[in-house]
């Protein structure tokens, strides 16, 4: 990846971060992150695919409901090109390959919708310049269809057809970006397609009109030449009540019953598994189970808070499960690690944007060291392949394989010998943890 500064340089005093080793002391280095060093049959960089999020780096400004702004940026905000050059050296020094952005990311919403298109295309065409200058391919794009007023009652489910309307302009032209920019993949996430009450909701309409939107953006998108894979990211609530793909069972249940199954993946973020009951691990799990994992939005809640805090990933032993998944399916495709998290509020430095970053990659470089050592040593796949023996031969296998009907089954547990087995979680949970501790 070249080396990328715009017209003049935003992040002065920092140079390209450099892979230093562990036991470097040196906060803007990499202590485990090292692109080129083999892990298995790929290279940290092409197991990873970190990706930076444009809305949470280069947008959000330390604002909150009981706060003014507390961030002041380099570059002015309301020029996307100023913009887009400050957020191509923040890719380039910090060696991230990928980013992603929502249309009003990269510009200053338009009510008009044919001004709207307009402005777009015109950053577009400055995005694919910085990309071809610097290397940086767009991980996925998508539409902000939930934070203007008009999406109040939702965008897709909207019960105004006019605002259905309104939105497919934002989706389709975020489409035709997608193909300009050669997107990897195109994002969906209905913060608004959901429900407040369900006194005033017609739920069946508003789920098939959810899924009448999405089967129209998949034609419109094959048929300019898409190739990559539409992604749904669930969330349980916030901003509204429930929404229609609250986690990743929900959503994976919505793409089947609507026959999309084939062309939709799940993009997973931790704080929305936590928010929804479950672990960051489970909801990759039901998704890759599901052969429904696509991609990863990387961060962490905090457990004490009931909303999504979006902080950067820190959590050795989430993250090192999570790599266990993602390795054990092979990888993410053509998904990446995209960090849709921020910096604090009262972080206010302009280092501290690198620094957040460089904690969740060597995060994540950790982990996917840790996780390739346990798949490569098989301790747990072969406790876990030994407790379920019994299914892989005779009557066990038989069952298993729909060769056995109830009348059967039940005869056989009239005269079945049970015996009382250890789940061995105590054992589990401490050798889980000499791994982390190797390191």
């Amino acid at each position: 990846m070249s080396y990328f500064v715009g017209e003049k340089e935003y992040f002065k005093g920092i140079g390209k971060i450099r892979f230093e080793g562990k036991a470097s002391r040196n906060p803007l280095a990499f202590k485990h992150y090292n692109a080129n060093e083999r892990v298995g049959d790929k290279t940290m960089a092409e197991h990873l695919r970190f990706s930076t999020a444009y809305w949470h780096s280069f947008c959000a400004d330390g604002s909150d409901p009981f706060g003014k702004p507390t961030i002041v940026f380099p570059f002015d905000s309301s020029d996307p090109f100023a913009k887009a050059d400050a957020a191509f050296e923040f890719f380039t020094k910090l060696g991230t390959p990928f980013y992603a952005f929502h249309d009003v990311d990269v510009f200053n919403d338009i009510d008009d919708g044919r001004a709207y298109e307009k402005r777009y295309q015109e950053v577009a065409d400055g995005l694919l310049a910085r990309q071809k200058a610097s290397g940086v391919k767009l991980l996925w794009n998508t539409s902000n269809v939930f934070s203007h007023p008009r999406y109040m009652n939702g965008a897709a489910t909207n019960p105004d057809f006019n605002v259905v309307a309104r939105a497919a302009v934002q989706i389709k032209k975020s489409l035709d970006v997608n193909v300009q920019l050669g997107g990897l993949n195109y994002v969906f996430w209905g913060g608004r397609e959901g429900y407040m009450s369900l006194l005033n909701t017609n739920m069946k309409r508003e789920q098939e009109h959810l899924a009448r939107m999405l089967i129209i953006a998949r034609d419109y998108a094959r048929s300019i030449g898409f190739t990559g894979k539409f992604l749904i990211e669930p969330k349980p609530m916030e901003p509204t009540k429930h929404q229609y793909d609250y986690d990743a069972a929900t959503t994976i249940g919505f793409l089947r019953r609507f026959g999309l199954q084939d062309d939709f993946s799940c993009n997973i973020e931790a704080n929305h598994a936590t928010l929804a009951g479950h672990t960051f691990a489970h909801d990759l799990l039901v998704s890759s189970n599901a052969g429904m994992l696509g991609s990863v939005d990387a961060n962490q809640g905090d457990p004490q808070n009931g909303w999504d805090t979006d902080e950067f990933p820190t959590n050795l032993y989430e993250i090192t499960m999570a790599m266990l998944i993602i390795l054990s399916q092979g990888g993410l495709g053509l998904g990446g690690l995209n960090f849709d998290a921020k910096i604090r509020r009262n972080s206010t430095d302009p280092e501290d944007l690198f620094l957040a970053h460089i904690g969740g990659m060597d995060a994540f470089a950790l982990g996917l060291k840790i996780a390739h050592k346990i798949k490569e040593e098989g301790f747990f796949r072969d406790f876990v392949d030994k407790r379920y023996a019994s299914f892989d031969s005779g009557d066990g296998k038989r069952f298993a394989e729909g060769k056995m009907d109830l009348v059967e089954l039940a005869r056989i547990g009239l005269d079945a010998k049970i015996t009382q087995k250890s789940g061995k979680q105590e054992l589990l949970n401490n050798m889980f943890n000499s791994y982390l501790f190797d390191y």
